[in-house]
């Protein structure tokens, strides 16, 4: 099986989203995202895989397989557990050195900053950073 790149996974959701206009349609969207995500294990919600930066309660769980990296993620904000769903559809998976040095682009395009929470925005960026920083820290262990 061909595993799709880091950028054609964001554009697929560019492609889901973007003709959704309404932000609330969008959030109802980003929402059910969260409810097909690969969740840890009770156990390994701790607070070494809790997100820094994020008002609401975020546990992101890396492991590697293959020489990909594989996420499972889960927050007690339905709102935030979709936003880590988008990351999770786009980077688990991927090669970590893929993942270490990826742009993001899609936040971007998608206009995600302007119409989330500051908070929100800091959660989404703190993912961000984490997982970019769990796909260094895997190569640097090599």
């Amino acid at each position: 099986m061909e595993v799709k790149t880091i950028n054609e996974i964001q554009d697929e959701i560019i492609e889901e989203l973007e003709p959704l206009e309404d932000w609330m349609d969008r959030y109802q969207v980003i929402i059910e995202y969260g409810k097909d995500i690969e969740t840890p294990q009770e156990n390994q919600k701790t607070d070494e895989h809790l997100i820094e930066g994020c008002q609401s309660r975020v546990w992101i769980v890396a492991s590697e397989e293959g020489g990909r990296l594989f996420f499972k993620a889960d927050s007690d904000a339905l709102i935030v557990k979709g936003i880590a769903a988008m990351l999770l559809r786009i980077l688990s998976g991927q090669k970590a050195e893929d993942i270490a040095t990826c742009e993001l682009y899609f936040v971007e395009k998608l206009q995600l900053t302007d119409h989330l929470s500051p908070t929100r925005s800091n959660g989404l960026f703190a993912m961000i950073k984490q997982i970019k920083q769990l796909a260094v820290k895997t190569i640097a262990e090599r």
